[in-house]
């Protein structure tokens, strides 16, 4: 495969593809449009079965993904002749065609990509059809209905054209978190004066902990992201100390949140600590909670397009179909209807998927933890191994364990939830 910039991809005809590059701070909203999701609400319920464990593993969680992410883009770049760092890899697929071969290396990282980008997205409907029809119980309309509603407002995100717009996108979900936080974070402090602060311990719940920490990690993924953020930057210089604030602020955040959260509502702490509050404020909330489920399905819906692009449309000989841009560097009619059609496939996905939360604990904890933990510790391995310290080997080594640890828990334990949801016979 070719290696070129991300930020600078060629047509098939030879023209530069119309990129508008994106600042360190866009970047940074869309990494935190990333870590700081939906699943935010149900960190006070990890420390009830965590204790201090989950706190614990909140932080340290943050500091392992920003370290993944960190390697998996140096792993971007070669040595120069001149001795500087030299671009030579355009993406997360080219990294594992060099160290899994040309045949199926990259195919099996695409293919891994797409699937966890897009189970993303049918979240994002799923969860907007759930929180709508229990915001509104009164009126008479299901939950596949709201999902439908939900699909028809996020059909305009096929017109997507570049981070530029993804990234504008990704600030106003930022100041949905922010308005949510507020309100729960103020509705906590009033209850300051009942906390319960010896009621976090270094107790385990050893049958619940695991799906605890499954939200933990799951929350911190942002890798998958990471090669077309730093590709489309201006200044990629600036990409490490972008991740690294933005992750220690996610980590210091989070651990805040689930410890007042816990604290207020103690061993009454819901799935979603918003199911805690009082009516009147949950169905507020539940609102911007939706408005902000749906900026985030911009950034997964736009990263799956680019993957499969690059994958699949580049134009012949080098990919299987033609390029989805004409000479003029637009969108061509066909692509456009696949991209209406991914839209519609995420809808029909979530209304259709029996227990989709629990498939996507099982599929996740596969691609979750071998794009976050595994793979880019292993290419990392095999492509810096000569320029690394013992100890830079050896943390490696130790993330790829834990990687396969998660994995191995979070397969076990959604699989015996699927199964035990199926025979009861419990509805969608």
């Amino acid at each position: 495969m070719a290696s070129m910039d991300f930020a600078e991809a060629a047509d098939e005809f030879g023209r530069p593809m119309k990129k508008e590059n994106i600042s360190e701070w866009q970047a940074g909203w869309n990494v935190t449009n990333a870590i700081q999701g939906m699943f935010v609400v149900s960190l006070p319920y990890a420390v009830l079965h965590g204790g201090y464990w989950a706190l614990i593993a909140l932080m340290g969680v943050a500091h392992i993904c920003c370290y993944t992410g960190r390697i998996l883009v140096d792993c971007l770049y070669e040595e120069g002749e001149d001795g500087s760092l030299v671009r030579v890899r355009d993406s997360y697929a080219s990294i594992a065609v060099v160290c899994f071969g040309p045949r199926f290396g990259g195919k099996l990282v695409s293919t891994a990509q797409v699937i966890e980008l897009l189970m993303t997205c049918i979240l994002y409907v799923a969860m907007c059809g759930d929180l709508m029809h229990f915001s509104f119980e009164f009126v008479a309309v299901d939950i596949r209905s709201w999902m439908m509603i939900c699909g028809v407002v996020l059909l305009p995100c096929a017109f997507l054209r570049d981070l530029h717009m993804v990234s504008t996108l990704s600030f106003w979900c930022t100041v949905a978190h922010g308005i949510v936080n507020i309100i729960i974070f103020g509705y906590c402090l009033t209850c300051a004066g009942d906390w319960g602060w010896g009621d976090v311990d270094l107790g385990l719940d050893l049958e619940k902990f695991p799906i605890a920490l499954g939200l933990i990690v799951f929350s911190y993924t942002s890798q998958i992201f990471l090669p077309t953020l730093e590709g489309n930057m201006r200044d990629p210089t600036k990409f490490w100390c972008m991740l690294k604030w933005s992750h220690i602020a996610a980590g210091a955040f989070k651990t805040l949140f689930a410890y007042v959260g816990f604290m207020t509502f103690r061993f009454k702490t819901k799935d979603a600590i918003t199911d805690n509050m009082p009516v009147e404020i949950r169905r507020f909330v539940n609102m911007v909670l939706v408005v902000k489920a749906m900026l985030s399905y911009p950034l997964p819906y736009f990263a799956a397009i680019e993957v499969l692009q690059m994958g699949l449309f580049m134009g012949k000989p080098a990919t299987l179909f033609p390029s989805c841009v004409d000479p003029d560097s637009e969108v061509r009619v066909w692509a456009m209807a696949l991209r209406v059609g991914l839209v519609v496939f995420t809808v029909l996905s979530a209304i259709s998927i029996p227990h989709f939360n629990v498939l996507m604990g099982l599929i996740g904890s596969f691609t979750g933890t071998m794009l976050s933990f595994v793979w880019p510790c292993y290419f990392h391995l095999k492509l810096k191994a000569h320029v690394m310290t013992p100890s830079e080997r050896a943390y490696d080594y130790f993330v790829i364990f834990l990687g396969v640890l998660f994995g191995v828990v979070g397969i076990i334990d959604s699989g015996r939830e699927m199964v035990h949801k199926f025979q009861l016979g419990l509805p969608i």
